[in-house]
């Protein structure tokens, strides 16, 4: 039985433009103390993990494998999709790619995770209840009332339910109330009963990934097959229907650094002693702020975001106007 960190690297970072484009989505950007959210992503999973088994994109599956062939020696595993389908199916075929018996635990490329002690914890509690024969996930105790995350009702290791991303009111009551947890969008359980699962509660999706595994050539799934995978998450699919489900609380640091309130509050972190509530990303350019307050300018050489951070969320609306009206900004 070997324990495979399967790496969801198939984003886009539609929340981080113009900073994340289509050629070099955010998981890519080495602008963590020099190093991307896919290298760190990697770093911290060998200490227990096995193997390394990546689902990406076919827009981005060389920005991945150029990482891979340098950092790790003794090899991975690849799947490249030919569209995006979410994450239930792209999770099935990382679950076909092994042994029924082998341990998954699924992290996206793209969190920010600190505190290596309470993380390594975290998975080892994990990894003891997918050998139980659990679907598990992870939920992290929250610092503040975010309405940018889905949260997870609990008690102990028991999940009441699964709520969808909140109002501000509503993310007040969940934190007054003391019982529920950021959904992580990190999991773990054994490849075989998450298809056991999948199969009962999606069975489209496992039906349709499986043709399209079975026609894949060295990694690489077809694309005729693959347009016929309803495309669904594995929280819709699997977790929200299970019975087999356990959550492991966790304190690790994290953020899934899917916007740029998260970077703002990264930024800041290590800036220390930074007395201006606006911030200037990635411009070249000496940037003054008169008059204004929670302001983030974004510049790179073909666009300019300026936005007050309390409207992050609302970037994602851009990108999806730009791909009707502007594609060319997206590349």
């Amino acid at each position: 039985m070997k324990v495979t960190n399967v790496i969801l690297s198939g984003g886009v970072g539609s929340r981080l433009w113009p900073l994340s484009r289509k050629s070099m989505p955010k998981q890519y950007l080495p602008i963590f103390d020099g190093k991307s959210l896919f290298e760190l992503t990697v770093k911290r999973n060998q200490a227990v993990c096995d193997q390394l088994l990546v689902v990406g994109g076919i827009d981005n599956y060389q920005l991945s494998r150029d990482h891979l062939n340098l950092s790790s020696p003794e090899g991975f595993v690849e799947v490249v999709e030919a569209c995006p389908r979410n994450t239930a199916a792209a999770i099935a075929f990382a679950s076909f790619s092994v042994n029924k018996e082998d341990i998954l635990l699924i992290t996206p490329s793209d969190h920010l995770i600190e505190g290596d002690e309470l993380y390594e914890e975290a998975l080892n509690k994990a990894i003891q209840l997918a050998k139980e024969g659990y679907i598990v996930t992870f939920g992290l105790v929250p610092t503040k009332p975010e309405t940018g995350f889905g949260y997870i009702e609990y008690s102990g290791n028991e999940v009441i339910s699964f709520r969808e991303k909140p109002t501000l009111e509503m993310a007040e009551e969940f934190i007054q109330k003391g019982n529920f947890l950021w959904n992580s969008g990190m999991f773990c359980f054994s490849a075989g009963l998450y298809l056991e699962e999948l199969k009962k509660y999606a069975p489209e999706v496992y039906s349709t990934a499986l043709e399209a595994f079975k026609k894949s050539k060295n990694g690489f799934l077809p694309l005729e097959e693959c347009l016929q995978i309803p495309s669904i998450s594995i929280d819709y699919a699997v977790m929200e229907k299970s019975d087999k489900i356990k959550v492991v609380p966790s304190s690790f640091t994290w953020s899934d650094m899917g916007s740029f309130e998260a970077l703002y509050d990264f930024t800041r972190e290590r800036k220390g002693n930074y007395t201006s509530t606006n911030l200037a990303i990635n411009s070249k350019k000496h940037v003054e702020f008169i008059g204004v307050d929670n302001i983030i300018l974004i510049e790179t050489d073909d666009a300019i975001l300026v936005l007050n951070k309390d409207n992050a969320q609302e970037v994602k609306k851009v990108y999806e106007r730009l791909e009707k009206e502007n594609p060319e900004l997206l590349k």
